[in-house]
Parts: structure tokens; sequence; C-alpha cells
């Protein structure tokens, strides 16, 4: 495969270098599964694990990534050795208790967030993608799909550019072939686009679409339009004429990690008033001087959007409380190893 439409770039190349003093190989990580990783390289596709050091350390590749690899191409094999540093990283608190996050998607260019003309659309759930994908490092962009089954396309756009300040949205549809080949001009070759969004809003369907060919599963929503997962992993697809998307499963689960620059982002509008406050500190309750109370009271600023916000701001709030709580854990831990250690060393 060449390496320049997989991404590799000239920056890639001299973070690689020192890697290629030791003998090793570049490649791109594809597919993740439990245990071993299907890797886009210049010997092609290869079957990889992990080094022990890579084990030992707990860094662990995700989807898009570019690694060092000892290729054994001649089983289609390797074994990755280093994963070189990320441009983007599309990233999410793991779901559950743990505080610890989970890579979606590396070294992306575009995040296409992708919301069905059906049940599924919601401008709040938008919100929260938006936040994530501006943190990301890479450019937003919505895609509404199944834009034939939708009585009023036009006013779905006109709500999505309420929230998506500055991000274009685009209505698709993927059966019809409408607004296909615009979203295909996001992916150039040598670019890579992911796609991210709940189950059933079509993101496979949108893949074979670019790709030409049924090359994805995909299933039926079910009647009460909620989406079934027909994707089970993530998975970078290479298109006929150039660029790469990363195909991923529904996530019906979105919460947020260390995202306060794309939150910022996101509700600039919000951001603007409360600059004008009286307060720098204003809380936007009952202090003298809020312009976010007054932008609310006359309606320059819609209540559910303000709502939203501040419904964010505090789950980052949250976070970065459980953040330091979990670091003061560990640290406790760790004192307890050093004095279990001193007990057993003998003299």
């Amino acid at each position: 495969m060449d390496l320049e439409s997989l991404g590799w770039d000239a920056s890639f190349a001299d973070s690689f270098r020192p890697h290629a003093d030791d003998g090793l190989a570049p490649a791109r990580v594809a597919v993740e599964h439990r245990s071993e990783y299907v890797l886009y390289s210049a010997h092609g596709e290869l079957r990889a694990e992990l080094s022990g050091r890579l084990r030992l350390d707990g860094q662990q590749p995700a989807v898009g990534d570019w690694v060092a690899i000892r290729p054994r191409p001649d089983e289609g094999r390797a074994t990755i050795q280093a994963v070189l540093e990320r441009r983007s990283a599309f990233m999410r608190k793991v779901p559950w208790l743990e505080v610890k996050a989970q890579v979606v998607a590396a070294n992306v260019d575009v995040v296409f967030i992708v919301v069905g003309l059906d049940g599924n659309f919601n401008v709040r759930r938008m919100e929260r993608y938006l936040t994530l994908a501006w943190e990301s490092g890479a450019q937003p962009v919505v895609l509404l799909t199944k834009a034939d089954l939708c009585d009023d396309v036009d006013a779905r756009v006109f709500e999505s550019e309420a929230v998506a300040i500055g991000v274009p949205v685009h209505a698709v549809s993927a059966p019809t072939g409408d607004g296909v080949e615009l979203v295909r001009s996001y992916v150039p070759a040598g670019k890579t686009a992911a796609l991210l969004g709940s189950s059933g809003v079509g993101k496979s369907t949108l893949v074979n679409a670019l790709v030409g060919e049924e090359l994805l599963a995909t299933r039926e929503v079910r009647e009460d339009s909620r989406g079934r997962h027909t994707t089970t992993q993530r998975q970078l697809v290479p298109l006929p004429h150039g660029g790469l998307v990363l195909d991923t499963p529904g996530m019906r689960e979105l919460q947020l990690w260390d995202a306060d620059g794309g939150l910022d982002t996101t509700f600039a509008d919000v951001q603007s008033f409360a600059a004008q406050c009286r307060f720098a500190d204003c809380a936007h309750g009952r202090e003298p001087g809020c312009a976010v109370r007054a932008a609310l009271a006359d309606g320059t600023l819609d209540v559910e959007r303000f709502e939203s916000w501040r419904k964010l701001e505090r789950e980052l709030e949250h976070l970065e409380l459980k953040q330091d709580a979990h670091a003061r854990s560990e640290a406790r831990k760790e004192r307890r190893r050093f004095a279990r250690s001193l007990r057993k060393t003998s003299y």
C-alpha cells in the first residue's frame, strides 16, 4: 500500500526517524481486535500484536494511529514496537465508573457528526458531539442522513446550523446518492474522516455509498426508530479515489473528557454573552449586570441551549473532581506499593 494515500506525510516521517534508525517500518492501525490489530503498511495488510514493553506500559494504539512495527511479511504478521504522537484524537470518557479516556478515532482530519433525519434527530446530542469534535483537533462537519425520509429538510438544517456555529451542515441520502459526492470532497487522497453518531443513523450505509459497493453490513432500524448495532468495531476503510473513512460503532453513551476548549467553541454564543457580564465570575443567577440573564429574558439566547451549556459545564466540573480524586487514590496506592517493596527488601 502507498503510505501517502494512507495519510503519511513529512511531519509523521520526522517523528518516525528514530524508529527508522532502529530498523522499524511505519504502518497504520486499520482495525482493533481484543488481542491483536490489523495494520495497513507498505508490506500490505498485516496482523499484529503489541510488544511486551508496550503491554507493560499500557500504551494502547487506537484505530487511525501510526505505529512503528517490526514486520514479518512472509507470515503476514508484525509486532508493534511504538505508537507515534497523535495529530488529533476524538476522545470520550469510558462508560461506567472508570475515570479513564477512550480514544475513538486518532489522526483524523475531519469528524463527520452523523445525525439521522428520523427519530434520531436531537440538537442537544449534536452539541455534545460538537464539543468533543472541536476538542479533538479535527474539523467537524454535521451530516444529516436519511434526507429522503424527512418532510422538511430545510427546517432541520436550520435547527442544526443554529447550534453548529461555524460548522458546515449537509443533508445527505445514501440510497438516492444526494450529497454523497459533497461528502466525498471532504476526504481527498491522503486525508482521513471519522463517522461518529448513534446506532442506526446510517454511518455504514454512507461508507458503502462512498466506496461504491456493499462493503459493510447494514440493518434496518427498529419500529421505534432506535438504532441497531451493526458495526461492532472501529474500521479504517480506504476509498477508491483516495482518502480514508473510519466507521465506528454507534455510541449510546458519550461522556465528555477534558473538553473545556471544545465547550467554549461549541457554545461561542453563550460565551460572548458571559463575557459581557459585570462580574468575571458571574454564575448567571441573581448577580446584577448579568448579560446572559438579560439575553435569556429578551429571547436573544435560547433557554434550552443555555441549559444544555450548563449541563455540559457541570459534567466537566464533576469529571475534574473525579480525576483529582482518582489521582490522589493512585498516589496513595503507589506509596503503599513502595512501602511494601521496602519491607520485602533484604539487606
